[in-house]
């Protein structure tokens, strides 16, 4: 929204704004941030409070594969994390965040111009809320997987500390740019290599060639085959991928003419080009299993397909345990659905997105949204990283965190806050690696609720 100014109002600078920055840091100070509060709370309860909407003969996969580390657990806990957070001091600058800003969230897609892009790649909770809980999720996420890789104490510090660091200055340094500047930023697979040593960049210029090898052609011969009828169907492999009934395939048909209406004019007159050949449902990732989850493979008349992911939408862990305030970004006004929501808020914090970003609402009341499935998708196998390269790798989701930060207008205010020095960066290593520790607890409480059920 575009705010007027009345006549004899000043235009707020960024000065003006980092210095609110600075008074809102004397009120809050870092001490305060870097002091974990325990909460009392049932973290199986509130876990299972999303059960709800979850297809009820998935939750056991979801369950064994929340068991398989900590780090497994955490992926599916961002409601839990949310919840904790909103007992914790904060600084009550507000922007468009992830929710959901794990290492493992962070990959390469592709652009429209075919460019290999380094950004966030989940937007299943993104919504407005305060900076810190997206920070504070990277930390901690880093924390646990760099305690399963291995790595010495010492060492995950160092890697906080410039992780920290690095959001930091990068979220300086943007800020210092015009605003049209900042919106055009790429993070490009050239930038991304750059910040590596030559080792380094051996290992990731492997993950780059491998993504833009994965594309709906390979997808295509990989997972579909050809009908009696000459048509590309997917191939049944249960529980992953399952055909659905007929009555569910002519609702998603239908659902998918509601999508077209919601892209672009070009995409639609591409999508026009072909015909719908199948759909299937599709189990994806660790917190989104028992989700609503479907691919359909399109073929045009020249004989190529496209594959496209349907992906249930549903309230942001952010918005249930979020207070707003005069700082909060105006984006949930629009009372589109969590289907807008995800594709509104991805639109707002990538560099760039994909051009097949659609979504609808069902008569049910359930929301989804639409996407291209693993077009030129890469993401990163932590456990084949030594240390300096996981160092290299999640500094990297920390400068692309500031980017999709810098967009939001409070931004100069963080820089205020944060200001020049790591005061910062200790406070937010504090409090992270306090709340691993109670990650671990609750891993073990989840572990031993689902072994006695």
């Amino acid at each position: 929204m575009i705010v007027g100014l009345t006549r004899n109002q000043q235009i707020p600078t960024s000065k003006m704004n980092r210095s609110s920055g600075r008074v809102i840091r004397e009120k809050i100070p870092f001490s305060a941030q870097s002091v974990f509060h325990p909460v009392d709370r049932d973290p199986v309860a509130i876990i299972e409070s999303q059960n709800y909407f979850r297809i009820p003969e998935l939750l056991p996969m979801r369950h064994k594969k929340m068991m398989g580390s900590p780090f497994a657990f955490f992926r599916g806990t961002a409601l839990l994390m949310a919840h904790d957070l909103s007992y914790q001091a904060q600084s009550g600058i507000h922007v468009t965040i992830c929710g959901d800003a794990h290492i493992g969230n962070f990959g390469f897609y592709t652009s429209p111009e075919r460019r290999l892009i380094f950004d966030l790649i989940d937007f299943d909770e993104a919504a407005p809320g305060p900076w810190e809980w997206d920070l504070k999720r990277l930390i901690t996420s880093l924390i646990l997987s760099a305690n399963e890789l291995g790595f010495a104490a010492n060492q995950i510090k160092e890697a906080v500390l410039q992780t920290a660091s690095f959001y930091r200055q990068g979220l300086s340094l943007m800020s210092d740019m015009t605003s049209l500047e900042r919106y055009f930023i790429l993070g490009d697979e050239e930038l991304f290599l750059e910040r590596f040593s030559n080792s380094s960049r051996e290992e990731f210029e492997k993950i780059i060639n491998k993504a833009q090898k994965i594309n709906s052609s390979h997808v295509i011969s990989k997972m579909t085959e050809t009908d009696p009828f000459g048509r590309r169907i997917f191939i049944e492999n249960p529980p992953i991928t399952t055909h659905l009934d007929s009555k569910l395939i002519d609702e998603v048909a239908l659902y998918f003419r509601q999508y077209l209406k919601t892209v672009r004019p070009d995409i639609e007159m591409l999508l026009s080009q072909h015909v719908l050949t199948d759909i299937t449902r599709r189990i994806v990732g660790v917190g989104s299993i028992g989700t609503r989850c479907y691919l359909l493979v399109l073929t045009c008349e020249d004989e190529s397909h496209l594959v496209l992911q349907i992906k249930q939408a549903n309230e942001s862990a952010i918005t249930q345990y979020n207070q707003k305030n005069f700082t909060t970004p105006d984006t949930m006004a629009h009372g589109l659905g969590n289907g807008y929501r995800v594709v509104s808020h991805q639109q707002i914090l990538q560099a760039v997105s994909d051009p097949f970003l659609g979504y609808f609402s069902t008569t049910e009341g359930l929301d989804f949204y639409v996407r291209q499935f693993r077009d030129m998708k890469g993401t990163i196998d932590l456990s084949e990283l030594d240390f300096e390269t996981f160092k290299q790798y999640v500094i990297n989701c920390g400068v692309s965190l500031a980017r999709a930060h810098v967009q939001s207008p409070y931004a100069n205010w963080i820089n205020g806050y944060l200001g020049t020095g790591d005061g910062f960066d200790h406070a937010v290593f504090d409090w992270c690696l306090a709340y691993s520790e109670q990650i671990y607890q609750d891993y073990e409480t989840y572990k031993k609720s689902m072994s006695s059920s």
